[in-house]
């Protein structure tokens, strides 16, 4: 749930009292403290209406519905994304889905034929992504994600409260689920799938970078493949599971 006014105090203070709070909670009820509790100030949840993002929206529907919801158009996801994104909207009466978007003049600049993901993804996902995203959030003091420890090494160790560059708070209410929790919980509740997932995409980005996942692969081979690269960018900055704040008056000069 969204305050009024930004609210002051170390951040690592913060987040180690709250992972301290917090540490033998459940998923709910850290999420449903997280958007009650003064020491979190402002908090948005950004989702992607990707393959597994039905099961955070649906329990923010339940908790809070009227948290900030930022979605990311980067004018490159599937068409399937688009109307999930639409459906899960209207299923879930979520009374504050923000789509957020990069501005155009930037992707002139950068990406005027809109290849640019071929010979660079980490920028192509910096300018469609990362900006945009660094912009919308800019207005909150904390955030919540649906990263998951069993998805990749890099998220191996994620608490449910990270310190984020000193300067924002990031919340992982779901960070101890495993995939069976997630599944049991979808058919439990009902919940509408993306219709990419039976079509063999366990894991859904934007649709030139992501591919369908053969048996037995890892369910996030389809993401990037062929390459090192396993984040678009939005949790880690040089490698590191951190992000430095924004320079947004030099990235809307940069626009």
């Amino acid at each position: 749930m969204p305050r009024d006014g930004r609210h002051d105090g170390p951040v690592a203070e913060r987040v180690a009292s709250l992972n301290a709070r917090y540490r033998h909670h459940s998923a709910t009820a850290v999420l449903e403290h997280a958007l009650k509790d003064d020491d979190l100030g402002r908090v948005a949840l950004v989702s992607s209406f990707g393959a597994e993002s039905v099961v955070l929206l649906h329990l923010v529907s339940v908790i809070a519905p009227e948290t900030p919801v930022l979605f990311i158009d980067t004018r490159m996801l599937f068409q399937e994304t688009l109307d999930y994104q639409r459906e899960l909207a209207e299923k879930l009466a979520l009374c504050d889905i923000r789509t957020i978007r990069a501005n155009p003049a930037r992707v002139s600049f950068e990406d005027p034929d809109g290849t640019l993901h071929q010979y660079s993804t980490d920028a192509c996902c910096n300018v469609r992504k990362v900006e945009p995203l660094e912009r919308a959030l800019s207005k909150f003091d904390g955030w919540i994600t649906g990263r998951k420890r069993f998805q990749n090494a890099d998220r191996g160790t994620i608490d449910f409260f990270e310190n984020e560059g000193d300067f924002r708070i990031k919340v992982n209410p779901l960070a101890h689920w495993g995939r069976e929790d997630l599944e049991e919980y979808m058919v439990e509740n009902r919940l509408p799938r993306h219709p990419l997932v039976a079509k063999g995409y366990p894991s859904i980005g934007c649709a030139p970078c992501t591919s369908a996942v053969k048996p037995g692969e890892d369910p996030r081979a389809g993401r990037w493949r062929g390459q090192a690269k396993t984040e678009c960018g939005i949790h880690f900055i040089d490698g590191k599971a951190v992000r430095t704040a924004p320079d947004l008056k030099s990235t809307e000069n940069a626009a």
